[in-house]
């Protein structure tokens, strides 16, 4: 058959004259270049997945959890900052001074916020220590501590990870495992992992030191780091694939006839993304263990496949089998992971889902929770964690039954305020002290984790000035 156009064919040059509906439209494929030497691997696998990004669907099963985080992010922030000091008390001058690590935007009242947990914590005086003859001053100052329910849980939970201590010496020698080439990771990186660990307050000086058989702490450049000494082989090991047939829900142990990819409850991706999922799944597995990130192509398919397994592993020990990414992305050098991070974890909807509730996104392990969104192995720590908020429950019903009393008019039951209704808010903010460097390591999130239950506040606002009298007459139609 003779070509139409047999010059401008021939002719390299003159290929982009031709009309857009002349030249064909073939698939595009990226191949990763690398100009250092490199092993040779298949080209298959040298491709990553070209299709469009995948559309996140949101799972309000899972969100569920990260709400119930938020809620209560204030007062695990207070109660970690009162544990560590010696007495579990803090003045409230004092505390004003740590506004961004507890997340408190400056607007709103921190005695109103401890107000809100009236099960968790309790106000209280202290006299000052002794002025000079002409100093002036309050003769007592406020301070806040645990409530004794709040404080026999602390301590449970302190003695369970003290039972637990090899346990969770066995989960930082595993992270060390999965850094590589040097085995070694930052302490200033590994605070913020630590919570959804289980670890310790006190990690960095307790457990990291109690167990020299495992790993060390070493100075570096970049700060004091904790390096692998003994690798245990018995860890070595990933965390058990789940079989594809049992959750299909077969009767009989048969091989499908069609390629069955498993989802999580309400999802559905496009055919090309599902064919590149089932492929990625049907390729070798890659110990993240025994692989070295070094020795794979970057932006290869099996260093994706790598990359997965790592985060798989992650979140295997994570006590509610989350995260937050950005925990994540801290170990992106250590870890081997790519720098588009939640891209990758956006794209593989079979392994992790993303939650969008919050500032910051959360990634979930699917096969930790069931269709309901329930986990399906439930650690002791996080039994601990559901005491908690049933103590939050309780002050919440205690203060929806004081608000009822205060707007029925059964104020003048008792005639005299409490004293943690007598202080001034911004009385403390003109104080001076040294806690400008506190919580160097810590998350400075601005994250609002408060409720949205405004009402409350200006109630507890308008008793503390003792005018009820308009607002009974404007909601419920009564003579003051």
């Amino acid at each position: 058959m003779p070509l139409l156009f047999p010059n401008l064919i021939s002719s390299p040059s003159h290929v982009s004259a031709l009309p857009s509906h002349f030249m064909p439209t073939l698939p595009t494929l990226r191949v990763s270049v690398s100009t250092k030497h490199e092993p040779l691997v298949p080209a298959l696998n040298r491709v990553t997945c070209s299709s469009s990004p995948h559309k996140l669907v949101r799972d309000p099963r899972l969100d569920k959890h990260v709400l119930k985080q938020n809620k209560i992010r204030f007062v695990q922030k207070l109660k970690t900052l009162l544990l560590s000091k010696p007495k579990h008390f803090m003045p409230i001058q004092l505390l004003y001074k740590c506004r961004s690590y507890l997340s408190l935007p400056k607007p709103r009242s921190l005695l109103s916020m401890i107000r809100r947990y009236p099960t968790i914590f309790e106000l209280f005086y202290i006299p000052t220590p002794p002025r000079p003859l002409l100093a002036t001053g309050p003769l007592s100052q406020l301070c806040v501590r645990l409530t004794p329910a709040a404080e026999a849980l602390a301590r449970k939970e302190t003695d369970l990870k003290k039972r637990m201590s090899n346990s969770l010496a066995a989960k930082l020698q595993k992270l060390l495992m999965l850094a590589s080439p040097y085995h070694r990771l930052l302490l200033s990186k590994l605070v913020h992992l630590g919570p959804d660990l289980g670890l310790p307050i006190n990690f960095r000086s307790r457990l990291c030191n109690d167990h020299p058989d495992k790993f060390k702490v070493v100075d570096t450049s970049y700060g004091r780091a904790l390096e692998l000494v003994n690798w245990d082989s018995n860890l070595a090991n990933i965390l058990p694939l789940r079989d594809e047939n049992e959750s299909v829900g077969l009767i009989v142990d048969r091989p499908l006839k069609f390629k069955h990819l498993r989802l999580r409850k309400g999802l559905n991706v496009k055919r090309q993304h599902r064919d590149y999922l089932i492929r990625f799944r049907e390729l070798p597995n890659v110990c993240p263990y025994n692989t070295n990130v070094t020795d794979l192509v970057k932006e290869s398919i099996e260093a994706e496949k790598r990359a997965c397994a790592v985060v798989r592993e992650v979140l295997g020990m994570t006590v509610e089998k989350r995260t937050l990414v950005d925990h994540l992305t801290h170990f992106r050098k250590e870890f081997g992971l790519p720098n588009k991070l939640r891209g990758m974890l956006v794209r593989h909807p079979e392994m992790f889902y993303v939650s969008l509730k919050g500032q910051r996104d959360s990634v979930f392990l699917v096969e930790g929770y069931n269709d309901k969104g329930v986990i399906v192995e439930k650690d002791e720590i996080s039994a601990i964690k559901d005491e908690l908020m049933e103590l939050v429950r309780e002050g919440k019903r205690m203060r929806r039954e004081r608000r009822k009393e205060y707007i029925y008019g059964d104020v003048n039951k008792n005639d005299t305020q409490p004293l943690d209704y007598q202080v001034d808010d911004e009385y403390y903010d003109d104080f001076a002290d040294d806690l400008d460097d506190l919580f160097q390591l810590a998350d400075y999130s601005s994250e609002d984790d408060v409720d949205d239950d405004e009402s409350e506040e200006e109630l507890i606002r308008l008793q503390e000035k003792g005018s009820f009298g308009w607002l009974r007459q404007l909601l419920f139609n009564k003579p003051e």
